[in-house]
């Protein structure tokens, strides 16, 4: 016998006239051997976004309408009770590495005392959601990242993943120019929901992080990303649904939409989603809308999926050491 309780949200009077929003859980109960146990299961979110305005804007304005966007969807995901939400690759600008512009570089904020990462936060505690904002972080003048920033959902900011393969690609992913790699390895985000990992964009074409990113706990692993067709739209849904399966976790791939003039390198195809440790897409964005998708995620699927397949018990690591042996 199973029984499933799908929670709302419900909005509070203190008493001071001030309204907050008690975030509703998914609780699902299942009968075992007589005994009912509750499973994890919680709300995932994506944003997927066209560049908002004109990349001939001034920088400023280009990003303050980005942000602006974003705000509102995060709003919308708030309101559809969203508890661990992901946007895209460098999500308040256009994806300026397909050319090699010094003025690009005015977008970098430290990460966490900017105001981007401040504004995420208070987003955060109002709606008790975990946001992972994917943000071009500067260290010191001339040293800048393509990081995440990860902020839990009473607010708090744990920390930062910097994208560790910088891509140097024909026919626009000049990244080199604009980051160095990421030198914070794999962190941990234990979330208020979620044992959460990120990956950044060309990151998802390299397995061995991936695999570490299970090994150190991932439940649920993001992918920020921004990529075109007719490049990798054909590996799009192979490879991290491969990583999903290879390691036992969940996996929310965010891609941005539509063309970003003036370089036209291609179409940013959009279908953003969620898979789960058997690499099934549960739920996809469509291939040219702004869009937050949203999904129920049920993470005793790791255990039960790691129980049949047991790719962690039958690792042989003793035996790969060539793999972090330089080429001859």
């Amino acid at each position: 016998m199973n029984r499933q309780f799908l929670g709302e949200s419900v909005i509070l009077d203190n008493g001071t006239g001030n309204f907050f929003i008690l975030v509703r859980y998914i609780v699902r109960l299942k009968q075992t051997r007589g005994i009912e146990t509750m499973a994890r299961i919680i709300r995932g979110g994506l944003i997927q976004t066209t560049l908002a305005g004109s990349t001939e804007q001034p920088i400023e304005a280009i990003k303050k309408g980005m942000i602006d966007k974003h705000v509102r969807m995060i709003d919308e995901a708030g309101k559809k009770g969203v508890q661990a939400l992901c946007l895209q690759e460098l999500f308040y600008g256009p994806y300026f590495c397909a050319e090699q512009k010094t003025k690009w570089y005015s977008l970098v904020e430290k990460i966490p005392d900017g105001p981007t990462t401040k504004l995420m936060q208070d987003l955060a505690r109002k709606y008790s959601m975990v946001i992972v904002v994917p943000i071009y972080e500067m260290e010191i003048t001339g040293v800048y990242y393509n990081t995440a920033a990860v902020i839990d959902a009473d607010g708090k900011y744990l920390g930062k993943y910097r994208k560790t393969h910088i891509p140097q690609v024909d026919p626009g992913f000049w990244e080199k120019f604009y980051f160095k790699p990421g030198n914070l390895g794999y962190p941990v985000f234990k979330t208020a929901y979620a044992d959460i990992r990120v990956y950044i964009c060309y990151d998802r074409h390299f397995p061995e992080g991936a695999r570490i990113l299970g090994l150190r706990g991932a439940e649920l692993l993001f992918n920020p990303s921004a990529t075109v067709a007719g490049l990798s739209e054909y590996l799009w849904e192979l490879e991290q649904p491969a990583h999903a399966v290879a390691n036992g976790y969940f996996v929310g791939a965010i891609n941005r939409v539509g063309f970003e003039a003036p370089w036209n390198i291609g179409e940013f195809y959009g279908k953003s989603y969620f898979c789960n440790p058997r690499g099934k897409l549960v739920a996809q964005a469509s291939r040219d809308k702004d869009e937050l998708l949203v999904a129920d995620l049920n993470l005793d699927e790791i255990s039960e999926v790691r129980n049949i397949w047991q790719f962690y018990r039958d690792r042989r690591p003793e035996i790969y050491r060539e793999m972090t042996e330089p080429l001859p």
